[in-house]
């Protein structure tokens, strides 16, 4: 089965000019995060707690930090694509469909994961 798929019409930039798109296209979807998702906000002021404190504890190795830095930066990430997901699907339809709540569900549990990892890496690091 064949199909007939076009490039689409926002994809014209290339080199350097792309890069420069691609970042305003990140930093909007940086900022729309920050406003419209409150659990973003949340994993962002917690990163912005977690991160400096896994700076400042003195006697934690470089691999430790890096871990919890990582783990931190991972939840905004998971927070991210699971705010995208809601998103799409919500534009796709606002009706309720086993799919849909599927696929809520479903970033939402990365999420969980993600956070789940975070507490286990604070406890593994700092604990020993």
């Amino acid at each position: 089965m064949e199909f007939n798929v076009s490039e689409s019409p926002f994809k014209g930039k290339t080199g350097v000019a792309r890069v420069f798109n691609a970042l305003g296209y990140s930093l909007d979807g940086l900022k729309a995060g920050w406003l419209n998702e409150a659990a973003f906000r949340q994993v962002t002021l917690l990163a912005l707690l977690g991160i400096p404190g896994a700076l400042l504890i003195p006697g934690l190795p470089h691999w430790g930090r890096a871990l919890l830095i990582a783990s931190h930066l991972a939840s905004m990430i998971v927070e991210l694509l699971n705010s995208a997901i809601e998103a799409a699907v919500d534009h796709t339809s606002l009706e309720r469909h086993e799919l849909a709540k599927r696929a809520k569900d479903l970033g939402s549990a990365a999420q969980l994961v993600c956070l789940l990892n975070l507490a286990l890496m604070w406890c593994l690091v700092v604990l020993g």
